[in-house]
């Protein structure tokens, strides 16, 4: 058990952990089914080196893929491009590699000083929308202070802003730990580390610490007895797409060699209640010692540090999962942020939250580039995601994805709007719904329209115009009154909120304005069409 902690030879312990830009991703709606790719116990699978352009006889480690899988970050260690080279015996730097549409790795390239600004330097994690990434360290305005982890934001010229550490509530209790490393779930609201309490003890254990709020992370909580064995060694969390699927590093009983790769699923939201551990088994664990398992996504690939094989000491390698051991399926949801007025791309806050509760469950950043953003959500729960930015409301999305079958990994292109706030604006509430024929909110809605009020306090002398349309099935007459009394349900319920009733006034049209055409030009029937026709809007008529 203790062989893999005194082999000083073997690089993992070199290490306390180790992302940048990619493709934008193109149809409206991509479907790649899992199932399609799963393999069984009875496949004959093969560990498939990364190749010559990222691998070379200097050890690679401590890989991290982007969500999309097209963006790879890895230690190289003891390169002569290495910054602190000359000076310090087995630097560490960053370098990456992008996968083109083929498939295909590009040369990997050495990032800058910038990033690589301490002697052994990782990235722990990148956010799915490529615009802000975790590195291993302390720092305060770009200079490195010792342990802990920081991160760095993408600027409008693709440059990237000093590492700024992060707070995180007595992590100086950890202060003397050998090994330190983290990763973070791809919500951007949860940390996990591995380290110890113990003086001189390298019997680390997996914590978490969850975001607060105003950029404070809450203490390191042990993730509980089932993950952490006392007098084992647990290491190199990694958190799933799907928020509950855990992978991680040890060398506890029942492995294959003297460092595993094992499973587990939490069971609920305390993150200390996990299932039994399960080591994912051969081609990925060895009688040797594997660590540092991430996945993409999609969960198809598992990419990891292996010296079986290797150009050098170690090498970046990937495999195929066995179905047993995959996370659950997920959907990245792709698209660009833009001026509903001009159609300018623009940089804003990303939120996401279930409905109809209205649980914050994520948050991200569009690219000040050009507005693109990428977000993972899990299924089994209906979404509102919507942009936000000062002096622009925000047009919500809704993603229902309670209601699709998990056929496996999706991809979905969904661009959000930010219109600005002035007379003559309207403003569609994607997020208001109501049964069908009815005129009843139904609760998924109080969510979306509470934005609403809450807008209205902060511009207190605006006045609005809540209206309601339909599509052209039915009567002309019936529709006109179905749309009356919705957008009269709306109002009432911005009034019950305390809204001075002089500030706004209801208006049904029924389907006198569309914004689509309900048929199409060989006069079938045009489903989206009528969707988008159907619809609650407010307009502003006084600032």
């Amino acid at each position: 058990m203790k062989t893999f902690i005194t082999t000083c030879t073997f690089i993992f312990y070199f290490l306390c952990a180790a992302a940048q830009p990619t493709q934008h991703l193109l149809s409206d709606t991509l479907l790649r089914e899992q199932k399609e790719n799963v393999i069984t116990a009875s496949t004959i699978i093969q560990v498939e080196n990364l190749g010559e352009d990222i691998n070379t006889f200097h050890p690679e480690m401590r890989p991290t893929i982007s969500a999309d899988g097209n963006l790879l970050f890895f230690i190289r260690q003891n390169d002569p491009a290495n910054i602190q080279y000359a000076t310090v015996p087995n630097s560490q730097d960053i370098w990456y590699s992008t996968r083109d549409s083929l498939g295909n790795w590009s040369k990997a390239k050495h990032l800058s000083a910038k990033v690589n600004a301490s002697q052994y330097n990782a990235v722990y994690w990148i956010s799915p929308d490529l615009n802000t990434i975790l590195l291993k360290g302390a720092f305060i305005d770009g200079q490195y202070l010792g342990m802990g982890v920081s991160m760095i934001k993408k600027r409008k010229d693709n440059s990237w802003t000093n590492a700024e550490m992060l707070k995180i509530r007595k992590l100086e209790k950890f202060s003397t730990t050998p090994q330190f490393g983290a990763s973070m779930g791809h919500n951007g609201k949860v940390l996990l580390f591995y380290m110890t309490d113990k003086k001189g003890s390298f019997d680390n254990d997996i914590y978490v610490s969850f975001l607060e709020g105003n950029d404070i992370w809450t203490a390191p909580k042990s993730l509980g007895k089932k993950i952490n064995l006392p007098d084992y060694n647990e290491m190199s969390p990694f958190i799933a797409a799907d928020g509950v699927t855990l992978y991680f590093a040890s060398d506890r009983p029942g492995g294959i060699g003297e460092m595993d790769i094992w499973m587990s699923k939490r069971l609920d939201d305390s993150w200390t209640k996990w299932s039994d551990p399960v080591n994912v088994g051969k081609p990925i664990n060895t009688e040797g010692s594997e660590a540092f398992f991430t996945l993409d996504a999609g969960g198809e690939y598992a990419y990891l540090t292996s010296s079986n094989g290797a150009y050098g000491a170690s090498d970046i390698v990937r495999v195929k999962l066995l179905e047993k051991v995959m996370p659950n399926p997920v959907v990245l949801v792709t698209g660009n942020v833009y001026n509903a007025k001009t159609k300018e791309p623009l940089s804003a806050s990303l939120v996401y939250e279930t409905l109809p509760d209205g649980t914050e469950v994520g948050t991200g950043v569009s690219s000040p580039v050009d507005g693109s953003f990428k977000i993972v959500l899990p299924y089994d729960k209906n979404y509102s995601i919507r942009a936000a930015a000062d002096k622009f409301f925000a047009i919500s999305e809704n993603l229902n994805l309670d209601s699709l079958i998990k056929a496996g990994y999706k991809v979905i292109h969904k661009d959000l709007y930010l219109a600005p706030i002035e007379i003559g604006q309207v403003f569609r509430l994607n997020n208001v719904f109501f049964d069908f024929d009815k005129y009843s909110l139904r609760p998924e809605s109080f969510v979306e329209l509470d934005r609403v009020v809450n807008f209205l306090n902060e511009y207190p002398n605006i006045e609005i115009e809540m209206s309601a349309h339909t599509d052209s099935k039915g009567a002309d007459e019936y529709n006109m009154v179905l749309s009356d009394n919705r957008a009269r349900s709306v109002m009432e319920y911005i009034l019950s909120k305390g809204i001075a009733a002089s500030r706004i006034v209801s208006h049904g049209y029924g389907e006198n304005k569309p914004v689509a055409p309900n048929t199409n030009p060989d006069g079938s029937d045009n489903p989206d069409g009528r969707q988008l026709n159907r619809r609650v809007e407010f307009k502003i008529l006084k600032n």
